[in-house]
């Protein structure tokens, strides 16, 4: 289980681009990397970190579901994923 502050950092992280994403891609398509680089570092998606949706585990993740493989697995077991089914774990 990810801690409450990392998880928060995150969600901070995710706002920030959020407000900044018109202003990089104007600043981009213009070429003005001179204005990209005085906008804030936390305004770059590259600085956003996958995070498990469930427990915020940072390690392990998995784009297509959205959660950590020790998730999945614990999930597949359970029967709460449809179309998965246990072969040698």
């Amino acid at each position: 289980m990810a801690k409450e502050s990392m998880k928060a950092r995150e969600v901070k992280r995710a706002k920030i681009v959020a407000k900044y994403a018109e202003k990089r891609k104007a600043l981009k398509e213009a070429g003005d990397f001179e204005g990209l680089q005085k906008l804030p570092r936390n305004a770059s998606p590259i600085r956003m970190h996958n995070r498990c949706k469930l427990t915020g585990r940072p390690k392990g993740y998995m784009r297509q579901f959205g959660i950590s493989r020790v998730t999945f697995r614990k999930m597949a077991n359970e029967g709460l994923i449809p179309g998965v089914r246990k072969a040698s774990w």
